[in-house]
């Protein structure tokens, strides 16, 4: 966190120096009590909690640093109301915190059988892609910056710049519904609940089809896929199922999926983080036909 840049918001290093005095101050104005040791994610600490007057049940209280992928979490949680995500309890964005119910930290679908995962992902897609609201940002308006330095990038092939800035301008001018994505439910942000078997966590969210998802399912667990042909065969594997629950075309879904290859490219570029870099340009080959 050290080492993040500011967003809009404080540096990491500025952030981290603050959380426990932001913690502090939301305890105190949401009347909590602190029930057990705190969790951290990459970007925010969550404490297990109660109400002090016994009332609600357990949640967490999560103060994140505040950035631009965050900054309308809580705008997404609040349109779900609990319908296929974590359950939204009160919010402070000005602090970064989120009260929520407490979900099952202890089980996710890291483990869970492939297809199963797959799946279980492919059916809560079918209850987040509500109508997306106004105020959310949209997928043009986040992608046009990336295209951009992508198109300027001279140490990438460009080939797959060509590629992926053209099924990019194409796939934004197709009409059709804009819903309100998760975009980024992969194994380890869906956790097990008491009131449902799974339930969605840590929204990034967008207002864009809702084929443009499935990429954090191919990202994920990709060493299960192994390599050359049995690589490919699983890429496809995962957005067969995963597109079949959900009610997804499959076709877009996968091209999809290579302009967040893309995506993924010119951040692994940005960073000099070549292992990331040899993994998308691997996926981007898979998913090519």
């Amino acid at each position: 966190m050290s080492r993040l840049p500011a967003e809009g918001g404080p540096t990491g290093a500025d952030w981290v120096a603050t959380v426990d005095r932001l913690a502090r101050e939301c305890l105190d104005a949401w009347d909590l009590e602190v029930t057990g040791a705190p969790m951290t994610g990459w970007t925010a600490v969550v404490h297990p909690v109660v109400r002090r007057d016994g009332t609600g049940g357990p949640l967490v209280l999560k103060v994140g640093w505040p950035h631009v992928e965050s900054a309308q979490e809580h705008l997404a949680l609040r349109a779900w109301d609990g319908r296929g995500a974590v359950r939204l309890v009160a919010a402070d964005p000005s602090r970064g915190a989120l009260l929520l119910e407490q979900l099952d930290a202890a089980r996710d679908l890291e483990g869970v059988d492939i297809d199963e995962a797959c799946a279980v992902v492919g059916g809560l897609y079918r209850e987040l892609h509500v109508p997306a609201p106004p105020t959310i940002r949209t997928l043009t308006a986040y992608l046009d910056p990336y295209l951009t330095q992508l198109r300027q990038r001279t140490d990438l092939p460009r080939r797959v710049i060509t590629r992926v800035t053209g099924l990019a301008r194409d796939l934004l001018a197709e009409p059709g519904p804009r819903v309100l994505l998760h975009t980024d439910l992969h194994f380890e942000n869906v956790l097990a609940a008491e009131r449902a078997p799974w339930l969605a966590i840590d929204p990034k969210p967008l207002a864009g089809p809702a084929a443009y998802e499935l990429h954090p399912l191919l990202r994920n667990r990709i060493e299960e896929m192994g390599t050359g042909s049995s690589l490919r065969w699983s890429v496809r594997r995962r957005l067969e199922v995963t597109c079949e629950a959900a009610g997804l075309d499959e076709e877009l879904g996968r091209l999809w999926c290579m302009v967040r290859c893309g995506v993924e490219i010119l951040w692994a570029a940005v960073d000099g983080d070549d292992a990331e870099l040899s993994k998308n340009l691997t996926l981007l080959k898979a998913l090519e036909d």
